[in-house]
């Protein structure tokens, strides 16, 4: 488990074609400045694709090597991150069929996004267990690592507390081993004298009192000992609790900032929209797309007077034009003294430029493709290390460690 300094992230994104605007604001900017913060696992997840897109599974082969270049471009260290494919860590699909063992059905049919999505895919065949059960294993995804933090946008803390709900259903039926109170003082013996006192001081004032502090300290107590085994300090934070033995910790959501990123028509910016700008689309063609967005539809003609609170480019001006500039551009808009193709000039400028360095990078990515899956390769080694110590222990308390 690792320490309060050095929490651990998981997040992944899903391979279903060209890596575009919302994704790079939404998603990957993010990566980049976590990857600096925490212990952090990013993956590929290829199996999650396949819950809406098994009928086409082509899609998914194409778009793998293509996103990890666009993530490398855009930032995202190999050095700094562990980058690899759900596919090629199989504890991801043996920890999702424990723990579907003991996972209630209703919790997975109240998932807000299970009928969602349904709606919203009304052309894709969706009743099928693997679309049922993907909160599941994005539950496995999670827990496989016992990430202590996972990003997402508001629409997706639903999936995070249900990881919640089955970690704590986990621990509760496996987390009891014999002897574990016994186990337990032991390992506050090894904290040595002096911590052991402050443990268990901390301890009666959260079980008695419900000390919500004495538990943080505590708990920052745990972390710091380094003369007692990771099982020592899963014991203590269980016993801390009032339970048994943590064996996978629940996750907090990080909730990500909220994408400012919009499409070409004013809506979230989505494949499923047709108004994305994909992260290396030719300079020219971005230039002829942002052109042609249509603008406040009061503006008929050059000199009518416009609102840009209207105006779908607008917000665009509010990700990528400084606020002088956008002062202007609105006084402008409003008295005619600009045209829509001169508002629109601003906006062009900066997406180009901000692509320019991450297509620039993606080339040599690209021209370099065997050291693109060497990194992968070794991402996938150090992820399966991590995923196989939690699954020797999943096994052994399931009673699935035979001799």
């Amino acid at each position: 488990m690792p320490s309060a300094s050095n929490e651990r992230v998981l997040s992944g994104m899903r391979p279903t074609g060209k890596l575009h605007l919302g994704h790079y604001h939404g998603v990957l900017k993010n990566w980049v400045k976590l990857q600096h913060e925490f212990e952090c696992f990013f993956f590929v997840a290829d199996w999650h694709a396949l819950t809406t897109h098994y009928e086409s599974p082509g899609v998914i082969a194409e778009s793998v090597w293509d996103m990890v270049v666009d993530w490398l471009a855009a930032g995202v260290n190999p050095n700094a991150a562990k980058l690899f494919l759900q596919s090629r860590v199989p504890e991801h699909a043996e920890l999702h069929l424990l723990l579907s063992m003991m996972t209630p059905l209703g919790w997975l049919e109240r998932v807000p996004t299970y009928k969602d999505q349904q709606d919203k895919l009304k052309d894709k065949d969706l009743a099928t267990y693997g679309f049922l059960g993907y909160p599941l294993l994005q539950s496995a995804d999670i827990l496989i690592y016992r990430a202590n933090r996972v990003p997402v946008g508001e629409d997706q803390v639903a999936h995070v507390e249900l990881t919640r709900e089955v970690a704590r259903r986990f621990n509760h039926l496996y987390g009891r081993e014999e002897g574990f109170e016994e186990k337990a003082e032991d390992a506050v013996r090894k904290m040595g004298k002096k911590a052991a006192k402050l443990f268990h001081k901390l301890r009666k004032a959260y079980t008695e009192q419900g000390d919500g502090e004495a538990l943080a300290v505590a708990q920052s107590l745990i972390d710091d000992q380094q003369n007692i085994s990771i099982g020592d300090k899963e014991r203590l934070l269980g016993y801390l609790e009032g339970g048994g033995r943590i064996i996978l910790p629940e996750p907090e959501a990080l909730l990500t900032p909220t994408s400012k990123m919009p499409g070409l028509d004013g809506q979230k910016m989505s494949k499923s929209y047709n108004n994305t700008i994909a992260l290396r689309d030719d300079p020219d063609e971005v230039a002829q797309r942002l052109s042609r967005m249509p603008t406040d539809p009061a503006r008929v003609r050059r000199t009518d007077p416009g609102d840009p609170t209207r105006c779908p480019v607008w917000q665009l001006h509010e990700v990528y034009t400084d606020e002088s500039t956008r002062a202007e551009i609105a006084d402008g808009c409003r008295t005619a003294a600009i045209g829509c193709l001169d508002c629109k000039a601003h906006v062009i400028d900066g997406v180009r430029a901000e692509l320019l360095p991450i297509q620039e990078r993606a080339r040599e990515y690209q021209n370099d493709i065997n050291t693109v899956r060497t990194i992968i390769d070794e991402g996938c080694e150090e992820a399966r290390d991590v995923a196989q110590e939690t699954m020797e222990e999943v096994r052994q308390v399931m009673g699935l460690a035979y001799r």
